[in-house]
C-alpha cells in the first residue's frame, strides 16, 4: 500500500550513536540545571499542595472568568486561580493560596464581598472549603508515590517484554524525563499542582511508548543482522523508526500548541509542560533508553526465543 505522504523515501542514515557522548553530556547538564533551579527557585506549588481556600460559585448566565480574575487582581488577590467547571459554563472554581497567618474565613468573606460589589450580576456561592497544609502534604506524598509506581511498573513491563537491559534503559529514560519536566516547572515558575502531576504521568507514558517502538526494532534487527555490531543495530533501529517518531510527535505537538494558544490560563501550564515533555521524551528514547543498551552487554543468545 502506497501512502500519499512519505517523510523519507529511503531509510535515513543519521549517526545517532556516534553522538551519544554529546547526548550524555546534554543529559547530565539538564539534570544538574534542574537540581540547581530547584535549590534556588523551588517549585511554585498551587493550592492543591500548599492549602488555602476553595470556593465554588455559580452565575445566572455564562460566567465571565476574565472579569472575575480582573476584579480579584484589582483587589490584590493575586494568588487566585479560577477554573470553569460543569457543562454550562455557569460554575467557577476559585482557589486562593494561603496568605501568611491570615484567617482563611476572613479571606473568603473578603473575596465574596469584592465579587458581589464589582461583578455586576448575582453570584451564588455553592461551597467554600478550606484545604489545610496537612492535606497538601498528603497530596505531595501521594503524587510522588504515583510517579514512582508508574515508572517501576513500566520498567517491569520492559523487563518481561524484552530483557532486563531494556528495563534498565527504560527506567533511566523515565527518570530523565520526569526530572527535566519538574525542572521546566521550576525554571518557568508555572504553578505546580495536581494537573502538573497528570502532565508528568502523561509524559512518561508517551516516552515509554516511543522507547518500546525502538526496542522492538532493535530486537528484530539483532536477529536479522547477525554480523552487525550492537551500536550499528541501534543506529539502524533509530533511523528505521524516525519517520514514525516525527509524525507521532508532530501531531501531538500540533494539538498541544492549539491548547497553549486557545486553552486559556487553566490549560496553559499543562500544555506547555507537555510540549516540553514530548520533546524531551523523544530525545530520551534515542539518547538515553536506546544508546545505554550499548553498555548493557546485549547478547544475541538471549534473543533466540521471542517473547510475547
Amino acid at each position: 500500500m502506497r501512502f500519499p505522504f512519505q517523510m523519507f523515501r529511503t531509510v535515513p542514515t543519521f549517526d545517532f550513536v556516534g553522538y551519544r557522548k554529546a547526548g550524555f553530556a546534554i543529559t547530565i547538564i539538564g539534570i544538574l540545571a534542574t537540581f540547581a533551579s530547584l535549590a534556588i527557585n523551588g517549585l511554585n506549588f498551587g493550592i492543591d499542595f500548599l492549602g488555602g481556600v476553595v470556593m465554588e460559585v455559580r452565575t445566572e448566565q455564562a460566567a465571565d472568568i476574565n472579569k472575575m480574575r480582573s476584579i480579584l487582581e484589582t483587589a490584590n488577590t493575586k494568588d487566585a486561580s479560577l477554573q470553569s467547571v460543569g457543562t454550562d459554563g455557569r460554575e467557577v472554581m476559585i482557589r486562593l493560596k494561603p496568605q501568611g497567618d491570615e484567617n482563611q474565613n476572613q479571606v473568603s468573606q473578603a473575596v465574596r464581598a469584592t465579587l458581589d460589589a464589582a461583578y455586576g450580576a448575582p453570584i451564588e456561592y455553592l461551597r467554600v472549603d478550606y484545604v489545610g497544609p496537612q492535606v497538601g502534604g498528603e497530596l505531595i506524598r501521594g503524587s510522588f508515590m504515583a510517579l514512582t509506581f508508574a515508572m517501576l511498573a513500566m520498567a517491569v513491563y520492559l523487563w518481561f517484554r524484552f530483557e532486563w537491559q531494556y528495563g534498565f534503559g527504560g527506567i533511566l529514560a523515565l527518570m530523565h524525563d520526569a526530572i527535566l519536566v519538574v525542572g521546566f516547572y521550576s525554571v518557568t515558575q508555572i504553578e505546580f499542582n495536581l494537573t502538573s502531576v497528570a502532565a508528568l504521568l502523561t509524559v512518561i507514558g508517551y516516552s515509554i511508548n516511543d522507547s518500546v517502538v525502538i526496542y522492538d526494532r532493535v530486537r528484530e534487527d539483532l536477529r536479522k543482522f547477525k554480523v552487525k555490531s550492537v551500536p550499528d543495530v541501534i543506529n539502524l533501529a533509530c533511523n528505521e523508526t524516525l519517520a514514525r517518531t516525527f509524525l507521532t510527535g508532530g501531531t501531538v505537538l500540533a494539538a498541544l500548541t492549539g491548547l497553549v494558544i486557545f486553552g486559556g490560563d487553566v490549560l496553559f501550564g499543562f500544555s506547555a509542560a507537555m510540549i516540553f515533555g514530548v520533546i524531551v521524551g523523544t530525545y530520551s528514547s534515542i539518547y538515553v533508553s536506546s544508546t545505554i543498551l550499548i553498555y548493557m552487554n546485549l547478547r544475541r543468545s538471549e534473543l533466540t526465543t521471542l517473547k510475547a
